[in-house]
């Protein structure tokens, strides 16, 4: 029986709908980030640690519907890094109504 249970919630996992992921952009940065609470994933394809941490973001977007989660690419949108002091990747930082509140890097 807890086999068939496994099983279950594989399938379940599988065809589950992922929850958006916002990239950001100069272009579209202080649209996305204005209101409510943000959090966003600073990182780089090259980076390992990056890309260790991706999936942990993409669970947090999955689970908590109450924040938007988006992602930077440091190496595409460096202004966007520097607007925030990034000196090293990955570094989270959570915005409410365009105010950073909480951020780590590692």
């Amino acid at each position: 029986m807890l086999g068939v249970e496994k099983d279950h919630e594989t399938i379940t996992e599988r065809n589950r709908v992922m929850a958006e992921i916002t990239n950001l952009t100069e272009e579209n940065f202080e649209q996305e980030t204005k209101e409510g609470l943000v959090l966003i994933d600073f990182w780089a394809p090259w980076c390992g640690p990056c890309r260790m941490l991706g999936p942990i973001i993409d669970e947090i977007a999955d689970e908590i519907t109450e924040v938007k989660v988006c992602k930077v690419n440091t190496q595409d949108h460096p202004q966007l890094a520097s607007k925030f002091g990034i000196s090293a990747i990955p570094a989270v930082f959570l915005l409410k109504n365009g105010e950073t509140v909480d951020s780590f890097v590692g």
